[in-house]
């Protein structure tokens, strides 16, 4: 199982009352942070992932919980990300809570072990409305009882609206998890383009991105940000650099800082999870 860690000298296990947890749950690991609510700072880092491009079982994943000796605590403040594929955003007036089912399957079928669950997000004023694995659900609720779950694209949107400021035409963002990836395109602080999807290798993604740009006649001197699974000079970065002139990595930023043990670490792999609390 491989696994990371980082934690700053001044991490107390027994001071977690003045900390916030950010844990980010899926089969694909599990993640979390630890920030020190006085300072801002994050402290504290540890990741697991499953082995030779599997998936956690859910029996695996709360085998982890249980065990680690921070997860048990006691936190200020708790948030939980559940990424998942399958999403659809419906303008805030235009959104009834009775229909959420309805919203959902229109663009995506909801198998028996699905749950449907929703985030309100202010820009776009918004209804985020995902499925979430009920059994993951569950895990989450049994541990971090009374804590609602976030789409990963809650935060990812924050941070893209941040970022998109900076920019003078296009912002373009392309996130990956581990069998599917987002993208993000905003103009002028609307958001023009938002999707999902699925892919095998580094041509499917290279195919849906290019073609993207195609459509909606997007230079390829735009600036595009990465965040997710890859980092500089991996096989995917070295594919859309033959076309694209200029890739960014989009690293978390917000109301905090890092301890220095953070320094030498590809931030923008955990940028949700980073700055889900820009969303609180």
């Amino acid at each position: 199982m491989p696994f990371l860690e980082l934690f700053d000298e001044t991490l107390d296990i027994n001071s977690t009352h003045n900390y916030g947890l950010s844990v980010q749950i899926s089969r694909e690991g599990l993640a979390f942070t630890i920030i020190d609510d006085t300072r801002n700072k994050y402290i504290l880092l540890r990741s697991f992932e499953a082995d030779n491009n599997r998936f956690f079982n859910e029996d695996e994943i709360k085998e982890i919980i249980e065990k680690d000796d921070f997860l048990n605590k006691s936190y200020k403040k708790v948030n939980i990300i559940i990424p998942t594929s399958k999403f659809t955003i419906i303008p805030s007036p235009l959104y009834d809570p009775a229909r959420k089912e309805d919203y959902f399957t229109l663009n995506h079928i909801k198998e028996e072990n699905e749950t449907v669950a929703v985030n309100k997000i202010p820009e776009p004023d918004a209804i985020i409305v995902f499925s979430v694995v009920s059994t993951l659900l569950e895990l989450s609720e049994k541990f971090f009882p009374a804590i609602y779950p976030c789409h990963h694209i809650k935060p990812l949107l924050n941070q893209s609206g941040y970022y998109s400021k900076n920019e003078q035409g296009l912002y373009v963002h392309l996130h990956l998890e581990k069998d599917y990836f987002n993208i993000i395109i905003i103009e002028k602080k609307l958001l023009k383009f938002i999707n999902t999807f699925n892919y095998r290798n580094i041509s499917d993604i290279l195919y849906y991105v290019l073609n993207i740009f195609k459509n909606m006649e997007i230079s390829h001197d735009t600036p595009v940000y990465f965040s997710g699974h890859t980092e500089k000079y991996d096989d995917l970065y070295s594919g859309f650099a033959l076309y694209l002139k200029n890739i960014r990595f989009a690293e978390p930023s917000g109301n905090f800082s890092f301890s220095n043990i953070f320094n030498d670490i590809a931030l923008h792999k955990y940028i949700n999870l980073f700055s889900i609390i820009n969303c609180e």
